[in-house]
């Protein structure tokens, strides 16, 4: 959270979007925008998404127009339950169980895509990314528009993911129609995906909430951790988020260790995972940032993007940021911060 005297405040602009609530008037509105190829920004429990009619290929190619995405970053696909994912995936026994245990919520099931999937939501891949989100108004939304919506996350492709319509609205709001408001997301870091393949381990391609001690016990198996980032995976994208630069601010970032504190200037911004103990004054003292007062990391992961965005609007030089400590949840943090300071 912000120091004592400096309040990260999201900046004002220009907005076209209307904000929609999920009454039964708006949703009816939102359905027959996404059911005639139109965009809406929807909120889940890890960020909001830039939805759009999965199986209408015009449509998904608005998604990356808007969001500048290239085209062979693939598509999460929000589906309600288990039984609307078999029509656009095979679900094996693993599948199955995974989706028991964890849909609706922060997973994602990369799976052999059905027929039906267009290409350009795959990327060209033989293989599709399935979620069901548990937010109620993503839900009330997927209930009412009868059909699978193509969500990434609703910003600029490579910039700070959204916990807020507001943060959807500044981003894009002069581009898309509608915003489903749905309330600062819980969780704030995107989803666990998972890679499920005949014959291979199940592999974690990007980490989130649900670990992988977590999958594995679903499972009964042992699961693969997630690679780290790497530009030599950008030329083969399994899934979404995977590359190395992402959820990023313009502002230039860099890490430093948990526990430490680094040489900052005044013109720059420190982020401590928790309330620092020992403030840091003087002259050319940088302006002093944490994520939670306690260094709860589930706190951590709420407040991240919110924070990142504030501190990309003030005149920082530099955003330092502290690593979080190894935790299953501290690692998926330091993911997305690994992302957020590589360098272009």
């Amino acid at each position: 959270m912000p120091d004592r005297n400096h309040q990260a405040t999201p900046a004002s602009g220009n907005r076209v979007a209307s904000f929609c609530t999920d009454s039964p008037a708006d949703l009816a509105k939102l359905a027959e925008t996404l059911r005639s190829g139109g965009l809406v920004a929807i909120p889940t429990e890890t960020v909001y998404g830039l939805a759009a009619n999965a199986l209408d290929e015009a449509a998904c190619r608005r998604i990356f127009d808007v969001k500048g995405r290239p085209l062979l970053d693939p598509l999460i696909v929000h589906v309600p339950d288990h039984a609307a994912g078999e029509r656009l995936a095979r679900f094996d026994a693993r599948a199955v169980r995974l989706a028991e245990a964890f849909w609706p919520g922060p997973l994602t099931i990369v799976l052999p895509k059905r027929g039906i999937v267009p290409a350009i939501v795959t990327a060209g891949r033989a293989t599709v990314a399935l979620r069901s989100p548990a937010h109620p108004a993503a839900r009330r939304l997927l209930a009412a528009v009868g059909i699978p919506l193509a969500a990434p996350s609703a910003n600029p492709f490579g910039y700070i993911s959204p916990t807020t319509a507001q943060h959807v609205a500044e981003s894009l709001g002069d581009r898309i129609p509608f915003i489903l408001d749905g309330g600062p997301c819980a969780i704030g870091i995107e989803s666990t995906i998972v890679a499920l393949a005949p014959g291979r381990p199940a592999r974690i391609l990007r980490p989130g909430s649900i670990s992988c001690g977590e999958l594995a016990e679903a499972l009964g198996e042992p699961v693969d951790e997630a690679p780290a980032p790497s530009s030599a995976q950008e030329a083969d994208v399994e899934a979404p988020g995977m590359l190395a630069r992402h959820y990023s601010p313009a502002t230039p970032a860099a890490l430093f260790d948990h526990g430490t504190v680094p040489d900052a200037r005044a013109d720059e911004a420190v982020v401590f995972q928790r309330r620092p103990e020992k403030a840091m004054d003087g002259p050319g003292a940088p302006t002093v940032f944490w994520f939670s007062e306690s260094g709860d990391a589930a706190e951590v992961a709420r407040n991240l993007y919110a924070l990142l965005r504030g501190l990309d609007e003030r005149a920082f030089t530099r955003i330092h940021i502290e690593r979080a400590p190894p935790s299953p949840l501290g690692n998926s943090i330091n993911d997305r911060l690994r992302r957020a300071a590589t360098a272009d």
